[in-house]
């Protein structure tokens, strides 16, 4: 390849990505008029703008304007900010608020994961029933039965955070419950869906790589964390917290490749180094993290775009309504039900059983990153990623619809009624 062409493609790169971010903007902004999370907004934008230009136009069109090796430097953007945003969720499952008494948290925690976590069981057993061979995708039934109970198990914690702060639960019993137990379920996600990929493998060959891939990304976490708790590490954090943002996010990167060239996806690196980062008040940790976090957040739109172009392109044609519709209605049912029994064990009486309910029922980001470790390790085919995709972004989306109902409610339950009117009186005002 010469000058010329390799300029043209990084100008057509730098093009694609300016529009892909752009357009990521007007998701975000049109979310915010709708009242709903940005992510709905620009996920939902990303993810519809490969199978837009093609049902618009021809695939002739689409490929010019989306060749293969510029979806190869998107994909590449797209999983480094994924990567990058990574960081900062598994930081915060890691360090997570306080409060709200442990046997509540694991009562909640309890039902909002077991409840979905059957519904994920379910809904294998709907693809079983209905026959739906391009669901079912090849990978080993183990592994491929986790997967989607895992898929269908998972709160966001960041969506959750932004939704809490938006409406002023923050500090609420609820709130405080919910986010506490979102952190519990994530983090065992996290640990199931490692073990469903190394399931994944097929043989006792591949989950020893596996393992070994956890242990090599394993110690370069240790290796991170030990060199954060040192007096120097403290002090770059405190007075270079652009510096130490960098060195973190290289590290980050190097550990996702270091587990990803050993079989393992490459968020589970990722994952490792953001709970590798001290939690403690010792050095102001969170800036910097949180700087990796929106260099991430910045850029993944773009890994949306190419999931969109990539997979869902075929999935709208083989999904079927029956699969999209049941992973929708188990997903909802799962968790609104888990939510509301946990949170009713824990203490709660039935109204704000009810609103712990719809906040353990949103999904979000996290979700969408959960689905894409299981398509890339080859658990979950692209139709099912399609009805998974569906069912996490309509549950983020109704989340806060159906607070507002339950407030709603609340208040019009409230209310004194009026006093009846007596006979008596009645007769004395029409004589009157």
């Amino acid at each position: 390849m010469d000058v010329t062409d390799l300029l043209f493609r990084a100008a057509h790169v730098a093009v694609a990505l300016a529009v892909l971010l752009l357009l990521a903007y007007a998701g975000r902004t049109a979310a915010r008029l709708l009242r709903q999370p940005e992510v709905v907004g620009e996920v939902t934008a990303g993810l519809l703008i490969g199978p837009a230009v093609l049902a618009l136009s021809d695939r002739a069109l689409f490929d010019a304007l989306l060749p293969a090796d510029v979806i190869d430097v998107l994909e590449l953007v797209g999983q480094t900010g994924l990567v990058l945003f990574l960081v900062g969720i598994a930081h915060k499952l890691r360090s997570g608020p306080g409060g709200p008494p442990r046997q509540a948290v694991a009562a909640l925690a309890t039902g909002a994961f077991v409840v979905p976590f059957a519904s994920g069981l379910l809904l294998v057993g709907l693809i079983w029933l209905t026959d739906d061979t391009a669901a079912r995708g090849d990978g080993p039934l183990p592994a491929y039965l986790l997967m989607v109970a895992v898929a269908m198990s998972i709160t966001a914690v960041p969506v959750l955070s932004r939704i809490l702060g938006d409406r002023g639960l923050t500090e609420s019993p609820e709130g405080r419950l919910s986010m506490a137990s979102a952190i519990v379920i994530d983090s065992i996600g996290w640990l199931l869906l490692t073990f469903a990929i190394g399931l994944g493998t097929g043989h006792l060959g591949g989950l020893g790589r596996a393992v070994g891939a956890l242990a090599a990304g394993g110690a370069c976490a240790l290796l991170l964390r030990l060199g954060l708790r040192t007096a120097a590490a403290r002090r770059m954090c405190r007075r270079l917290p652009r510096t130490t943002a960098v060195i973190l996010g290289a590290a980050a990167l190097g550990t996702a490749m270091l587990t990803e060239h050993f079989g393992m996806t490459a968020i589970i690196g990722a994952a490792m180094v953001g709970l590798a980062i001290p939690g403690d008040d010792l050095a102001p940790w969170a800036e910097p993290v949180a700087a990796v976090s929106r260099t991430g957040r910045t850029l993944t739109p773009v890994f949306f775009v190419v999931t969109g172009a990539t997979v869902l392109i075929t999935a709208f044609t083989a999904a079927s309504w029956t699969l999209v519709v049941g992973a929708l209605v188990l997903g909802c049912a799962g968790k609104l039900i888990g939510g509301y029994l946990g949170a009713r064990y824990a203490g709660s009486s039935r109204r704000p059983a009810l609103r712990t309910g719809v906040l353990m029922n949103s999904r979000g980001l996290t979700e969408l990153i959960v689905i894409e470790a299981g398509y890339s390790a080859g658990l979950l085919p692209a139709p099912l990623v399609l009805a998974l995709v569906v069912m996490a972004l309509a549950t983020t989306a109704m989340t806060g619809p159906l607070l507002q109902a339950v407030d709603r409610t609340g208040r019009r339950a409230g209310r004194p009624r009026p006093a009846p009117v007596s006979r008596t009186m009645t007769t004395e005002g029409s004589t009157r």
